[in-house]
């Protein structure tokens, strides 16, 4: 079974990016992801990063803020879950509202150049990669 999940990528003026740290406890505890969460039954890829970008961070979007950027995907079966992940990552440089902790995760903003540095669940990896691309940041040697 494949288990989809939209992250997004909210990039500052500035040029930084909106990274939060997983609960300890969950699976990849402790570690950086771009924030998001599991598609709902019946909700499409947009309407879930809409959704969780409110819940997690409450920031509003627009549908049309979100640009894709890449995705990536588990090889594996999650022994624990049975499912693979697949993981659409979009972008937005427009919200609403400042981002609050709204679930008590940790969150920063971190510099394009620091995110290869981060210690991030793998299916992130690959992700960071493809938007540094896409931002013109250039990729950078990562784990």
């Amino acid at each position: 079974m494949i288990l989809p999940v939209v992250a997004v990528a909210l990039l500052r003026e500035d040029g930084h990016i909106l990274m939060q740290r997983r609960p300890e406890g969950k699976q990849h505890g402790g570690l950086w992801e771009f924030p998001g969460g599991k598609i709902d039954p019946g909700e499409g890829p947009i309407e879930a990063a809409l959704r969780e970008m409110d819940e997690e961070l409450g920031v509003g979007l627009e549908a049309r803020a979100l640009m894709p950027v890449s995705f990536a995907h588990s090889d594996e079966v999650h022994s624990d879950e049975r499912h693979r992940v697949l993981l659409l990552l979009y972008m937005a440089r427009a919200w609403s509202g400042d981002p609050v902790a709204r679930e008590g995760q940790q969150f920063a903003w971190v510099a394009p150049d620091a995110l290869p540095d981060l210690d991030m669940p793998p299916l992130d990896i690959p992700l960071v990669r493809d938007l540094l691309r896409w931002i013109g940041a250039g990729a950078t040697q990562g784990k």
